[in-house]
């Protein structure tokens, strides 16, 4: 999407700003997460010129991107051809253009993977896609680590699946009746969680953050949703709070508030990090600005928006 140069300078300008005040301070490290909506198509015909100028203000040292590979050929709903696809291939290129020399692809069995990219090396731990035929993560998840400081950070990416029923379900609305989707996406949680964090007995005592694309609702929300207590869409956030020791940073830090990742009122994009890690937060908010802003696409192209559907999330931490 073409941004005025006025509206875009500004945006630069206020980005800077943190970035000034992230910088300044020894030892500090940001994060930055985003679903960039198939690959960031919206930015695709700028080659990037608009999202690598928007990173390089903002100055990340790791960013994870949700939907990070090509799909559709610029301003359509048509597929490229595989071989015609920039990202997840050249990742390496484009994260160099906003200073990440490293990179990295978690697990995925379709078109929607995660992406690291981080100013440290990146270490590969585990890549997640389930099993089958029960259990498979259907946008798949990942585990990495990088060092800061002589610290080990650990890094869990995820995409859960979207619809309101089940993977590969035979009779698509008698799942959906039964709330297929969100058991799935329990499911989902549960078998990454399993093979993530909950591998390390003493996780609660380490650093580790787990950020993605939920595609589902928290129970901190509900003075917003209103949903009745035993609703489906809380199983995902519920599991989390109940047999995990991850804290939900955004909710934490703006007790009180509704902070939506999605146009309307929705939040399904978290970052959740461990209690030494949560400790380390200096400052963490869901970015909205004239860039990152969901604007529908003119001729309504399927669900896409400009720049992205979601809202991206910056988390600064103190690892002094």
């Amino acid at each position: 999407m073409k941004t005025s140069f006025f509206r875009f300078a500004a945006i630069l300008l206020f980005a800077s700003v943190l970035a000034a005040g992230c910088d300044g301070r020894a030892g500090n490290m940001r994060l930055l997460y985003w679903n960039i909506q198939n690959g960031m198509w919206s930015d695709q015909d700028s080659d990037y010129d608009n999202f690598v100028a928007w990173v390089r203000e903002y100055n990340p040292d790791i960013c994870v991107w949700c939907e990070a590979q090509s799909i559709y050929k610029s301003g359509t709903a048509d597929k490229m051809a595989p071989e015609e696809r920039y990202l997840t291939e050249n990742w390496g290129e484009l994260a160099a253009r906003y200073g990440h020399r490293y990179w990295y692809v978690g697990g995925h069995r379709d078109d929607y993977p995660q992406v690291v990219t981080s100013k440290y090396p990146i270490e590969n731990v585990q890549r997640i896609v389930g099993q089958a035929p029960d259990s498979i993560v259907s946008h798949g998840a990942g585990w990495a680590r990088i060092t800061k400081n002589g610290k080990t950070v650990n890094i869990v990416t995820l995409h859960t699946w979207p619809q309101g029923y089940a993977f590969r379900a035979e009779d698509r609305e008698a799942s959906r009746a039964e709330h297929g989707g969100d058991k799935y996406r329990r499911m989902e949680i549960e078998y990454i969680c399993s093979h993530t964090v909950a591998t390390e007995p003493d996780a609660a005592q380490q650093l580790w953050m787990m950020m993605g694309d939920f595609n589902s609702r928290s129970r901190r929300d509900n003075g917003v949703y209103k949903y009745p207590v035993d609703d489906t869409r809380f199983l995902v956030h519920d599991y989390i709070a109940e047999h995990t020791p991850y804290v939900d940073v955004i909710a934490e830090m703006h007790p009180g508030e509704f902070c939506a990742t999605m146009p309307g009122k929705s939040r399904i994009d978290f970052v959740y990090c461990t209690p030494p890690l949560y400790e380390r937060i200096s400052h963490a908010r869901v970015l909205v600005d004239d860039f990152t802003e969901p604007v529908r696409d003119p001729a309504k192209l399927s669900n896409f928006y400009h720049p992205s559907d979601h809202r991206p999330i910056l988390v600064d931490f103190d690892m002094k």
